[in-house]
């Protein structure tokens, strides 16, 4: 069972890993499109900054579980490491739910704000009007996903699995 949901929630943070990626090669795409538009034509597309800030933040939260299934989040474990046996999975398992419980704040107040602006309507400011739910959804959801990999990683641990610093990454 544990390895069912530890599958499952491994291939959602792949899938939202790939839409980050994706939106790297959108914010390079935009980005030259619009030095193109300026040299060349001396236009512009008037929503770059706009567009490529909701990319940036979308595309930091939806990587954040593929990153922590990979080892790849920063970790201050200068005393985790020097623990060992049964003593290290207890301070792994706190930390994790302490981060779950972290993860979780910032959802929920990221979930109202994202309900806030949908039920409102409220749109950017700029030529784009770029409904604000969407950046913000995004956002929730990248939360959300590193939830799931951190509920999934407890899982993992607290059935004997080895900790993340440990394992190799790709």
């Amino acid at each position: 069972m544990i390895q069912a949901i530890d599958r499952a929630v491994t291939a959602v943070s792949r899938l939202a890993g790939a839409v980050a990626a994706l939106l790297l090669v959108y914010i390079v795409a935009h980005i030259a499109y619009e030095i193109i538009l300026r040299t060349f034509f001396a236009s512009s597309t008037f929503v770059l900054d706009e567009f490529v800030g909701y990319a940036v933040a979308a595309m930091t939260f939806l990587s954040l579980g593929h990153a922590l299934d990979h080892g790849s989040l920063i970790r201050v474990d200068l005393a985790i490491t020097r623990i060992k046996g049964r003593a290290r999975r207890w301070v792994e398992l706190f930390c994790i739910a302490v981060s779950f419980a972290m993860a979780g704040f910032c959802a929920w107040y990221v979930g109202k704000n994202a309900l806030r602006e949908w039920t409102r309507g409220s749109v950017s400011e700029s030529i784009a009007e770029v409904p604000l739910w969407i950046p913000v959804g995004a956002v929730w959801l990248g939360l959300v996903l590193l939830m799931l990999q951190l509920f999934a990683y407890f899982l993992r641990i607290a059935a004997g699995g080895t900790p993340i610093d440990s394992v190799e990454t790709e």
